[in-house]
C-alpha cells in the first residue's frame, strides 16, 4: 500500500475513535454553558420522536411496498446492467450498482444489498469497503421525502429531490475515490 493510503487508513481510523465521545461530549458541554436542562430536554425530544414514528407509519409502509415491487420486478437488475459501462469507466464495479440505486430509496434494502455483497466479497475486500462507505456517505433521499415530508402534510418539495439526488450522486462519487486512496489502486 502506498504512503499516502497508510496515512489515509490511520486517519480514518483515529477520527473514528473519538467521534462519537467527542460529539457527545461536545453536546453535553454546550448544553451546560447555556444553562440546558440536558436530560430533560432529551426526554421532551424522546416523547416527540414516538409521536413522529406513529404519524409516519402509512408511509413507510407504502415506500417499503413500492421497493420491494422494483426489486422483485428485476427492475433493478436491468437497470443495473444499462448503467455497468458508465460506472466501469469511472472505476466503480458493477457489484456495487445495485447499492447505488438502492440507497437512495430504502436504508434496509441497502443494508440487504451491502450484507450480500459482503458475504460474496467479504467486508474487507475492495466492494465491501466500497458499498460501507457509500452506505455512510448518501442518504435515502426518496425515504425521507415519501416518509418525512408526508408525515408534516408538505406536498411541493420543490428542490428537496434534486439537492438529495446531487447529493446522493457526489456521495457516491467521493466513496469511489476515497476507496481507491484507502486501497491505494
Amino acid at each position: 500500500m502506498p504512503p499516502l493510503g497508510d496515512f489515509f487508513r490511520s486517519v480514518i481510523e483515529i477520527i473514528s475513535i473519538v467521534a462519537i465521545p467527542l460529539i457527545l461530549l461536545l453536546f453535553l458541554g454546550w448544553g451546560m454553558v447555556r444553562k440546558v436542562k440536558v436530560y430533560e430536554v432529551f426526554v421532551e425530544g424522546a416523547k416527540d420522536g414516538f409521536t413522529v414514528a406513529v404519524r409516519i407509519i402509512p408511509y413507510l409502509v407504502a415506500m417499503l411496498m413500492a421497493i420491494g415491487v422494483f426489486r422483485a420486478s428485476g427492475a433493478l437488475d436491468v437497470l443495473s446492467s444499462v448503467i455497468a459501462p458508465l460506472t466501469n469507466f469511472i472505476g466503480m464495479p458493477a457489484e456495487a450498482l445495485p447499492m447505488a440505486f438502492m440507497r437512495p430509496l430504502s436504508g434496509s434494502g441497502s443494508l440487504g444489498i451491502m450484507t450480500e455483497l459482503m458475504k460474496v466479497h467479504g467486508p474487507d475486500s475492495f466492494i465491501g469497503v466500497l458499498v460501507s462507505t457509500m452506505y455512510g456517505s448518501t442518504e435515502t433521499t426518496f425515504y425521507v421525502l415519501a416518509v418525512y415530508f408526508g408525515a408534516v402534510n408538505i406536498r411541493n418539495t420543490r428542490h428537496a429531490l434534486p439537492a438529495g439526488l446531487i447529493a446522493d450522486v457526489i456521495g457516491m462519487l467521493a466513496a469511489v475515490v476515497i476507496t481507491r486512496v484507502y486501497f491505494g489502486i
